[in-house]
């Protein structure tokens, strides 16, 4: 006899199925493949490479690897060849979807308290700064992976634009300027940081043209060798004797032994609406299945501005109180996948939300135990879309670049809970499932998603650290109620992680009778001081024929809407 949380679990694939089926139907009914193809990306440097490679023949996962490598040349502060990331991939041929985990991996020698001291206490900075900060890579991996599997083009033509900017430079932006203000004395400590993201020490002039002839170097080493060229060989060695150098704790069978993961994505519908995005190690599939289901219970449209945002955040705060009680990696951590997305769970979450009244998160059960980042969102005219989010934690993450190399290393150790019960620096409060263990990857809260009803198809995501989710979750809101794409980037963010309890939102986010109503139900406001994330989404329109891209006007990205040339039908030369 099958358990419930089984039976729960068939009904709600057999709910999926029946949806899959009506938006196959809806498809063959309205336009089979995009009319244009878009490119919505955090830099108009990373938006004009993946326009380059699709106009070359390329397909939309040629151009994603464009795009990220790009970025990570351009916004060093944010993603790299030192970091990594989830892809999400559609497949319009099978119209299957996957997703590439090329999240970063605790070295061999890491342990479970190696940020802490003899007492308990967490030692300050050392899971932040510098290379005991560092796990070990998965961009590069990812990006031969992507390239070799699913790409139309060598790895080395995608990778061409972004070995042009490394070498012949790109002007420094205000944005450059601001994170590497915000990690000058960092960068500054680091000689190989000091000598290629600072002039004489300072931040460097607006306008000035920063070049990186080492990162060139490796960028051609992996178009040459692929995923051998950075994980083995002379790049190897260089990246792990300066590690050591500087008192890590990397070894070439670190590097040797990484490997990029496929895995199979989450996938819920909500209201008529099917939801895809990124499994375990990420947060983000799983709490938007939970926010969503609980959501149901709701007709939001009904409820005035204040009720409305009360219910979402209930959500918020739940979903974020399981994040750090069940998610892990799911390779060393059994998560209840299955429980923790289907509608009974959430409907027993529902059940004690008073619709008057703020729950305070510790009357919740306790857990058992943006600025940085970035975001590409692209689809192509045959219907292959991306979504990826990449990362190097903290800006310029460990403000470390190894050696020869011009790889600025991740401090993606500290998405671990170094503490298990105690806070990161993003205040998100680690349970057990993320203790740190040899060969494991940090939780995340990266979240590339698809949404679609058939006739749209949405694809979205965004940094922005522990608000992630919640930014995806409202972007799928306003998807919901039929706003087009720039509504999504642009509206107004809120956010609330479970603790500390208070609704953190951007400067003029509520108005004040709004803000007022909120405080009489108990809750705590607290404006960031600044707005927030950088969404990049595309919406492609099945029925009206339309393609449209919008990029965060918080950032400085770039979208674009163009016809492909027709050279993008030449066969690949690998």
């Amino acid at each position: 006899m099958l358990t419930r949380p089984w039976r729960t679990g068939i009904a709600q694939a057999a709910r999926l199925a029946v949806l899959t089926a009506l938006l196959a139907a809806g498809a063959a009914a309205a336009g089979e493949t995009p009319p244009k193809a878009a490119v919505a990306t955090a830099h108009p440097l990373a938006t004009q490479a993946a326009r380059e490679i699709l106009d070359d023949g390329g397909n939309a996962f040629d151009a994603a690897v464009a795009a990220s490598a790009a970025l990570a040349v351009v916004e060093p502060y944010a993603s790299g060849l030192g970091g990594g990331g989830f892809w999400l991939l559609h497949q319009a041929d099978n119209g299957q979807s996957v997703m590439i985990d090329g999240r970063e991996e605790a070295p061999g020698a890491a342990g479970r308290d190696m940020y802490v001291d003899d007492s308990g206490k967490k030692i300050p900075r050392l899971s932040l700064d510098g290379p005991m900060a560092a796990g070990i890579p998965g961009e590069p991996a990812a990006l031969a992976h992507i390239a070799r599997r699913y790409g139309r083009l060598p790895l080395a033509r995608s990778l061409a634009p972004a070995i042009r900017l490394a070498r012949d430079g790109f002007p420094v932006d205000a944005t450059f300027r601001r994170m590497a203000g915000f990690r000058k004395n960092l960068l500054k400590r680091f000689p190989a940081a000091r000598q290629v993201f600072l002039d004489q020490g300072e931040v460097p002039a607006a306008g000035t043209l920063l070049k990186q002839p080492a990162l060139a170097r490796t960028l051609e080493t992996l178009a040459r060798k692929g995923r051998a060229g950075f994980y083995q060989g002379r790049v190897a060695r260089l990246l792990v004797d300066s590690v050591r150098e500087a008192g890590g704790i990397w070894s070439l069978d670190d590097l040797k032994g990484y490997r990029v993961v496929e895995r199979e994505p989450v996938v819920f519908d909500y209201r008529g609406l099917k939801v895809t995005s990124a499994a375990p190690p990420s947060a983000g599939g799983i709490g938007l299945a939970t926010m969503l289901h609980i959501l149901e219970g709701y007709d939001l449209s009904a409820l005035s501005r204040p009720l409305r945002i009360h219910y979402v955040v209930e959500a918020m705060r739940r979903a974020y109180r399981d994040r750090a009680r069940f998610l892990g990696d799911p390779d060393f951590v059994d998560i209840p996948r299955e429980r923790l997305t289907s509608r009974a769970y959430a409907k027993r979450l529902r059940s004690n939300i008073r619709p008057d009244r703020a729950t305070p998160s510790e009357d919740l059960p306790a857990p058992q135990e943006g600025h940085h980042t970035t975001h590409l969102s692209i689809i192509d005219t045959e219907g292959n879309r991306v979504a990826a989010t990449l990362s190097v934690n903290y800006p310029f993450g460990s403000g470390f670049v190894a050696g020869d190399t011009g790889v600025v290393l991740n401090d993606e150790m500290d998405d671990f809970a170094a503490r298990p019960g105690k806070p990161n620096v993003y205040g998100l409060v680690g349970g057990e499932p993320n203790a740190i263990r040899p060969g494991k990857r940090p939780l995340s809260s990266m979240s590339p998603t698809f949404v679609e009803d058939g006739r749209r198809v949405g694809i979205l995501g965004t940094p922005g650290g522990s608000r992630i989710v919640t930014m995806v979750l409202l972007g799928i809101l306003s998807f919901e109620n039929g706003a087009p794409p720039e509504t999504w980037v642009s509206l107004p963010r809120y956010h609330h992680q479970y603790l500390p309890d208070v609704i953190q939102h951007e400067p003029g986010a509520f108005s004040p009778e709004t803000a007022s109503a909120l405080r009489e139900m108990g809750y705590k406001l607290k404006s960031v001081g600044r707005r927030y994330g950088d969404m990049q989404a595309i919406l492609w329109d099945r029925a009206a024929g339309t393609v449209q891209a919008a990029s965060d006007p918080r950032g400085q990205g770039r979208a674009a809407v163009f016809a492909e040339k027709p050279a993008r039908k030449t066969a690949a030369g690998q």
